[in-house]
C-alpha cells in the first residue's frame, strides 16, 4: 500500500480514538488488529432479546471524553441512563449491604447512614471515624491502596471497601496497586485537609458528592445529574466501536493482522503476520505493554524491559439470564462486590437488566458475574461449565435464585486489565524519556496512562494530537533529527468492573 502518515498498532478504543482524531485532521492513516475485530475488550451481542455487554457496559460523564466522542460520531441520542435505584452492594456474611448513602466509594461523607449500615461492626465504624485524627503522611513517594486505607481507616475498612471495591474495580491486588495512579484524588485530599473525612466534608459543603454506585469514579468533584453518574448505549457499547469504525473509514481498519515488526527511525517500516509492508512516517503504539514491549526490543532493550514490567490480569465474566420468578431478591440497584474473605468464587456481579433499560425481556432477569483477575489468576484455566457453576452458585446462595438458567455466556480476557502497581508513574515517566530518543514513535493505551474507556479515549486522542502537530513541525525536516514532544496529555485513570478497560 502507498506510505501513510500514521500506522496505528491496535484497535482497541485508544487506537480507534487516535485514529478518529488523525482523521479529523486530514491526516493518512491505517490501525493494525491482530484480532478478528476491532474494539478489544468492548463487545456487545444480542441474543434471544438480551443485550449482553461482554467487557466494560458503561461510560462515566465526570470524565466527558466518551460522552463528547459519542456526540461527534452520531451517537448522542443512542446514549442511556441507568435506571434508579442507583444502588450498589457488598458482601458480607453471605447478606448484602448497600453502601452507605452519601459516600464516595463506600468512606462516608454524612454520618446518620454510616452508623445506620449493618456493613462494618461498630469496631470498625469507630475506626474509620478516627480517621480525622491520624496524622497526614509525611513521605511523597508512592503507597499501595492497601497500605493507605489500613494506615488512614483500620483493616475492616481494607476488607470490606478497599480489597473488593477500590482494588476489585481493577481486578488488582489491593497491596500492589497504586494509589497515586488510580485514586489520586484521595491522596490530595489527605495532603489538603489532613485527612481524608475532612476533606471530603468540607468540599460537601459547596458540592453534590458522588452516589453510591458499585462502580463508582474517583473521588472528584462531581457533576450534578438527575439522571445517575454514567451512559450506555441502547445496543451495548459495541455500537460505539461500530460507530467509530463506520466514521474512521473501514478499509483503514485492517483485523487478523499482526504487527511482526517495527523498522526504521522515520520513515518506519511495519512488517505485518500477512507479509504486508506499510511505510509510515509515524507510528502509534496502542497495544498492551507487552506487545509493545515485544516491538520495541529489537530497537532499545531497556525501554521494553519496562513496558514488560506493567502487569496484566486475566478476567472471566459469566452472563445468566433467569425468568424473573426465579429470583427471590428484588434486584433494587446495579450489583455488588464480593470481598475475598468471602471465598464465593466471583469478585463482583451486575444485575444488567436492572441497571439498565431493555437489557433483558419484560419477565426475564440478565445478571452478570466477575471471576478470575489477580484474585484468581488460574480462574481461566478452568472450563466454561465450572466457570457457569461457580457463577450460579455465587448468585444463588446471595440472590435466592431458584431453577436453571435459560441462558448462559462465557466471555474470558487474557492478560486484559493493566495493573497500575506502586511506581507505576514513576515507570510511564521513564518509557516517556526513552521514547524521546526515538522521534515520531509514540504509545498510549490502559498499560500506561489510563485505564478506563474515558480515559484510553482522551489518552489516545491526546496522542493523535501529538503526533499530529509532530508531523506538522517535521514536514521539511529529517524525522530522526528531532525529539518526540512528550505524550502526557491525559486525565487521571480511573476503571471499574463494569467499565473495564481498554486499549
Amino acid at each position: 500500500m502507498a506510505p501513510v502518515d500514521v500506522v496505528v498498532v491496535g484497535g482497541g478504543i485508544a487506537g480507534l480514538s487516535a485514529a478518529y482524531e488523525l482523521s479529523r485532521r486530514g491526516l493518512s492513516f491505517v490501525v493494525l488488529e491482530s484480532a478478528p475485530r476491532p474494539g478489544g475488550v468492548i463487545f456487545s451481542e444480542q441474543i434471544d432479546g438480551f443485550t449482553i455487554d461482554a467487557g466494560p457496559d458503561s461510560l462515566l460523564i465526570q470524565k466527558p471524553e466518551a460522552i463528547k466522542l459519542c456526540d461527534d460520531i452520531g451517537l448522542a441520542d443512542r446514549l442511556v441512563s441507568t435506571k434508579p435505584p442507583r444502588i450498589a452492594y457488598v458482601q458480607r456474611a453471605g447478606r448484602l449491604h448497600p453502601l452507605p448513602a452519601a459516600s464516595v466509594l463506600g468512606i462516608p461523607t454524612r454520618i446518620g447512614p454510616f452508623l445506620r449500615t449493618g456493613l462494618f461492626s461498630w469496631a470498625g465504624k469507630l475506626r474509620m471515624g478516627a480517621e480525622v485524627f491520624v496524622p497526614p503522611r509525611r513521605e511523597n513517594d508512592d503507597e499501595s491502596i492497601g497500605a493507605f486505607i489500613r494506615r488512614r481507616f483500620g483493616r475492616e475498612a481494607v476488607d470490606y471497601l478497599a480489597e473488593p471495591l477500590l482494588a476489585g474495580i481493577h481486578a488488582g491486588d489491593v497491596d500492589r496497586l497504586s494509589m497515586q495512579s488510580l485514586f489520586p484524588r484521595f491522596v490530595e485530599l489527605e495532603r489538603r485537609y489532613g485527612s481524608v473525612l475532612r476533606g471530603l466534608r468540607d468540599r460537601g459543603r459547596n458540592e453534590s458528592l458522588p452516589t453510591n454506585h458499585l462502580d463508582a469514579p474517583n473521588p472528584q468533584s462531581p457533576i450534578p445529574n438527575p439522571d445517575g453518574a454514567f451512559r450506555s448505549l441502547k445496543g451495548g457499547l459495541g455500537e460505539m466501536v461500530c460507530a467509530l469504525v463506520k466514521a474512521i473509514g473501514s478499509e483503514r481498519v485492517r483485523t487478523n493482522e499482526r504487527v511482526e515488526t517495527i523498522d526504521g527511525r522515520g520513515p518506519f517500516e511495519v512488517r505485518t503476520s500477512s507479509g504486508a509492508t506499510i511505510v509510515a512516517r509515524s507510528a502509534i503504539l496502542a497495544a498492551p505493554a507487552y506487545a509493545t514491549a515485544s516491538l520495541l526490543r529489537s530497537r532499545d532493550e531497556a525501554v521494553a524491559r519496562l513496558c514488560d514490567e506493567v502487569p496484566y490480569a486475566s478476567v472471566a465474566t459469566v452472563a445468566l439470564a433467569y425468568r424473573r420468578r426465579s429470583v427471590a431478591h428484588p434486584l433494587d440497584g446495579s450489583g455488588f462486590v464480593v470481598p475475598r474473605t468471602e471465598r464465593s468464587g466471583i469478585m463482583a456481579a451486575s444485575w444488567l437488566s436492572s441497571k439498565w433499560p431493555n437489557r433483558a425481556p419484560d419477565d426475564c432477569v440478565l445478571l452478570r458475574t466477575f471471576l478470575g483477575g489477580m484474585r484468581d489468576p488460574h480462574a481461566l484455566d478452568r472450563s466454561d461449565a465450572d466457570l457457569i457453576a461457580v457463577s450460579a452458585t455465587a448468585l444463588g446462595r446471595v440472590l435466592r435464585i431458584g431453577g436453571q438458567p435459560l441462558l448462559t455466556r462465557v466471555y474470558r480476557w487474557v492478560r486484559a486489565n493493566a495493573q497500575h502497581e506502586v511506581g507505576h508513574r514513576a515507570r510511564v515517566a521513564a518509557i516517556e524519556r526513552a521514547l524521546s530518543a526515538y522521534p515520531g514513535l509514540f504509545v498510549t493505551g490502559s498499560g500506561f496512562r489510563g485505564v478506563g474507556i474515558p480515559d484510553c479515549i482522551a489518552d489516545g486522542r491526546a496522542t493523535a494530537r501529538i503526533a499530529g502537530e509532530w508531523l506538522r513541525n517535521n514536514s521539511d525536516r529529517t524525522p530522526t533529527t528531532q525529539a518526540a514532544a512528550p505524550a502526557t496529555e491525559a486525565a487521571a485513570p480511573a476503571a471499574m468492573p463494569s467499565e473495564g478497560t481498554g486499549s
